[in-house]
């Protein structure tokens, strides 16, 4: 080794040496007289040769001989002479070692991957190295992704058409809400029960002072989906019934999240007690007491009705008002079998998740579902308390299908109960209840009042004497509300 060199330089090669490489004889740094190589040609292999100094035993030695290989001897990393050519040579080692262990580097990294073993999961992977559990935690993330995405569009889309139903609307809303904060014939937030919105409006007739006698009261329930029910939906149904001598008692009730199902009846059973309790005091007939419930405040008005019965089939039981008060259920656009109309909401909303909560659990939709709990035979002597129940349902209502209805009509009518359906063609969930009210043409409203006042013969007299109804909102704006409505 050349003296000149400085002891790390001697020692760097001094290592490098013993790394033995075995290469062909094709090997492009070897001179060959007889051919040049396609890699370095023969002028650069001299100018590299000439600069290096070796021994004969240091050169790969071969034969070829017919029918045998060729013979390779190792290559040895050759001395060098100057220090010039060494860091020149040190360059080239240099780099090889280090893509050497770039290229080791890379090989581990590949096979950790595809031979993972526990420790993090992938959401993505390649053709192999992946189990069937792990494609499936992916695939299951990938649909909760994709439902959740789904859901929040429908949500938006809902909430848009719900603004704009409401802006189309709102000149019937502002014309009612005028004659419910500021007409002298409502008794609004009488509290009927220490729980929260246990209110309830009573909308009285006008008193001519010619017909003083008790007048015959609906107990209303409104409706909004279990989540935003309130008292005041009724105002509209108040207004136009209050004109025939009829006193209407919208009861309020909480909602979902501040209660479930259960609450909601029990709040709705506590305002009707109130109501046949003490209607007289309002000028109400206590024996022409009619129940009634528009969408989820038919199915609670419903619950109601069915567990006060049972209550009474068992003498043990006490009750602060009896069935026998009720002269007639009236169901306007309700759900009765939950089981199956949890199915039909999941496509629509509320979703069949939150559905379940609002129910308290899927245990208990047959205790709620009035359709089923009237056909258990153990329930055979509550049916005959039941009071005639009349249900009215839109034939075009895709919020709660018609069948809802007519199945429950069809099952009270099994079990000996008295029962009624009446449908409207081509009515949607809200056109008989908002849309024809406003319009002034309201074929529900005719059809109550002549139920109410059947027996009366000075009926007729009297509602060809009350006010015409009048249109609250012009007909495009109520068709275009019908068309974009949500419900």
């Amino acid at each position: 080794m050349h003296k000149s060199f400085n002891k790390s330089t001697r020692l760097y090669i001094s290592n490098m040496q013993s790394q033995i490489l075995p290469i062909s004889i094709s090997n492009p740094f070897i001179p060959n007289p007889t051919s040049s190589s396609p890699i370095m040609p023969p002028s650069a292999g001299a100018m590299l040769f000439n600069s290096i100094h070796y021994d004969a035993d240091d050169l790969p030695h071969s034969s070829i001989e017919d029918g045998k290989k060729f013979e390779t001897k190792p290559f040895l990393l050759p001395r060098v002479s100057s220090l010039d050519n060494v860091n020149g040579t040190v360059d080239v080692i240099a780099a090889s070692s280090v893509s050497y262990q770039q290229r080791r580097r890379r090989a581990a990294s590949d096979s950790n991957l595809t031979d993972l073993r526990g420790g993090r999961k992938r959401f993505f992977w390649s053709s192999g190295g992946r189990s069937d559990g792990d494609r499936f935690s992916v695939t299951r993330f990938g649909a909760k992704v994709f439902g959740y995405v789904r859901s929040g569009c429908k949500l938006i889309t809902g909430f848009l058409s719900l603004q704009c139903y409401a802006f189309l609307i709102m000149p019937g809303v502002l014309q009612v809400a005028y004659y419910y904060y500021f007409s002298s014939q409502i008794r609004r937030d009488i509290v009927f029960g220490d729980p929260p919105r246990n209110k309830l409006d009573i909308y009285l007739p006008k008193s001519d002072g010619k017909n003083d006698a008790p007048k015959p009261v609906i107990a209303f329930i409104t409706g909004g989906a279990w989540v935003i029910g309130y008292k005041a939906w009724g105002s509209l149904l108040g207004l136009h019934l209050s004109g025939t001598d009829v006193i209407v008692a919208c009861i309020d009730y909480r909602n979902y999240p501040k209660a479930t199902i259960s609450e909601m009846v029990e709040d709705a059973s506590r305002g009707i007690s109130y109501v046949c309790n003490n209607i007289t005091e309002y000028g109400g007939d206590p024996n022409r007491i009619y129940l009634m419930g528009q969408s989820a405040g038919a199915h609670i008005a419903a619950c109601a009705l069915v567990e006060q019965a049972i209550k009474e089939s068992d003498a043990k039981q006490t009750t602060t008002w009896s069935v026998s008060q009720i002269k007639a259920y009236f169901g306007l656009s309700g759900g009765y079998n939950m089981f199956n109309l949890a199915d039909h909401l999941n496509t629509r909303g509320p979703y069949k998740s939150l559905f379940m909560r609002i129910m308290g659990g899927e245990e208990s939709l047959r205790k709620y579902s009035p359709e089923i709990v009237i056909q258990d035979p153990n329930n055979n002597s509550a049916v005959s308390l039941l009071p005639p129940v009349i249900l009215f349902h839109g034939t075009a209502d895709y919020s709660i299908p018609a069948d809802c209805s007519k199945t429950f009509a069809e099952s009270l009518q099994r079990v000996g109960a008295k029962a009624e359906l009446k449908l409207y063609e081509g009515k949607t969930h809200t056109d008989v209840f908002v849309q024809d009210p406003m319009r002034g043409d309201d074929k529900l409203f005719d059809d109550l009042v002549a139920i109410i006042h059947g027996g009366d013969e000075e009926a007729p007299a009297r509602q060809a004497r009350a006010s015409r109804r009048r249109r609250l909102v012009p007909e495009f704006m109520l068709k275009l509300a019908g068309k974009i409505s949500p419900f």
